[in-house]
């Protein structure tokens, strides 16, 4: 009987011991630092802050799904790649989406990505110089690609503005103003960039391309 008590006493002792060992050792694997890299917009505690819920979760168990949906909200990520470097920390590098004009919707303004998708607006410095786009995204979308056809210098127009006819003006950084037709608008532009260094045009601040086969200087 003595023999058996001092058995079961050990086995208690044992068991526990590698409870306890097994608790010390997934803790180890709990994360107690995240990394961010290569953002260059988004500041490092913003991020971070979204990922709150990761601290003190098993490297091992982490689930990589719940990062991506919490980073995907944020409109400014193009892309992210998820890196677990044991025994704690969790590396994040970003790709960042950039901004190419300012869109106005319902008197809200949003930044413009390279693939005409909306980013949430903030006043940022390094973009205060973009070019606004009053109209339909995807009516400026179709004008972007088609601008992108025929090299079309983007450092150039101050404002994109689309009117009821869905017909496009494109005011310059120099203050001129192309006033484009609904039909044919490449050849119009192709036009005005043959003829806007031109030291006879150069006086000219109206471009009036909207009747075919005309134009009118103003």
């Amino acid at each position: 009987m003595r023999k058996q008590l001092i058995v079961g006493i050990a086995l208690i002792f044992l068991l526990t011991t590698f409870i306890s060992e097994k608790k010390i050792v997934f803790k180890t694997f709990n994360i107690q630092e995240i990394i961010i890299e290569n953002n260059f917009i988004l500041k490092d505690e913003d991020i971070k802050n979204d990922l709150t819920f990761v601290y003190n979760q098993n490297l091992f168990f982490l689930n990589n799904s719940i990062i991506e949906n919490s980073l995907k909200k944020n409109s400014f990520i193009e892309s992210f790649k998820i890196k677990k470097i044991y025994p704690n920390i969790l590396k994040i590098k970003i790709s960042e989406k950039k901004p190419i004009a300012i869109l106005f919707k319902r008197k809200k303004k949003f930044y413009l990505s390279e693939k005409i998708e909306l980013i949430e607006y903030n006043d940022l410095r390094i973009y205060q110089d973009l070019p606004y786009v009053f109209g339909n995204k995807e009516k400026f979308k179709t004008l972007y690609i088609d601008l992108k056809k025929i090299n079309f210098p983007f450092e150039l127009p101050k404002k994109y503005i689309l009117y009821g006819s869905n017909r496009w003006d494109i005011e310059t950084v120099d203050k001129k103003i192309i006033k484009l037709s609904n039909k044919n608008y490449l050849k119009n532009l192709k036009n005005y960039l043959n003829l806007r260094d031109k030291k006879d045009f150069k006086k000219y601040k109206i471009f009036d391309y909207r009747i075919e086969s005309q134009l009118i200087l103003k």
